[in-house]
């Protein structure tokens, strides 16, 4: 299982990344889980300091954009 953590305030881009993680992972068919990282000490542990990120098991991927399912897909893969 793929461990996905949208990391962000909740703002309507941390939505759409969330969104967009979520069509990505169901596309490729996989066992995910999506967790959405909202408190702001959390989100500086993973060592970003800009919103919204994407961390795949764990590991920052996407720091301060709004990436498409498609380019998370090829994250994933």
């Amino acid at each position: 299982m793929i461990k996905l953590q949208v990391l962000g305030t909740g703002c309507p881009k941390c939505k759409k990344l969330a969104e967009n993680a979520e069509a990505a992972a169901k596309t490729l068919g996989i066992e995910y889980e999506i967790e959405k990282v909202t408190d702001i000490n959390e989100i500086i542990k993973f060592g970003t300091m800009m919103t919204p990120a994407l961390a795949i098991d764990g590991q920052v991927k996407v720091v301060g954009k709004v990436i498409s399912a498609e380019e998370i897909k090829n994250l994933i893969q």
